[in-house]
């Protein structure tokens, strides 16, 4: 499985950006797919996460409100829309695949695929 994450940039506080992840080499939807992200000189984050089957997210605390993950099953895709961004939310994003994963329980070393990252800047 290959994942390959894409849509950052740099914007204003309080702008949007949306990012995708689109993985390739499986076609089960037996994933839960997540988005996780590393501040400068921080440790890597957990950020949101969907499984495949049947849609159900799960965001943290940090992100609640603000970012939406969806998928889109013909193209098969993630994305991750990011509204009220902060700096505080700059960082480099990564989306991650787990096999028969569940929302709740995904983490950085958990999780069995990983992709390339895309920065998310946003400026005061």
């Amino acid at each position: 499985v290959q994942l390959q994450a894409s849509g950052g940039g740099l914007v204003q506080a309080g702008g949007s950006l949306r990012l995708s992840c689109a993985a390739s080499g499986t076609t089960s939807s037996s994933y839960t797919v997540g988005w996780f992200r590393q501040a400068p000189g921080k440790e890597t984050e957990f950020v949101a996460a969907i499984r495949w089957s049947d849609g159900s997210t799960y965001y943290a605390d940090s992100v609640k409100g603000r970012f939406t993950m969806s998928r889109d099953n013909p193209k098969n895709t993630v994305c991750l829309q990011m509204n009220s961004l902060k700096p505080e939310d700059t960082a480099v994003y990564y989306c991650a695949a787990k096999f028969r994963g569940t929302v709740v329980a995904v983490s950085w070393d958990g999780m069995d695929y990983w992709g390339k990252g895309t920065l998310v800047t946003v400026s005061s």
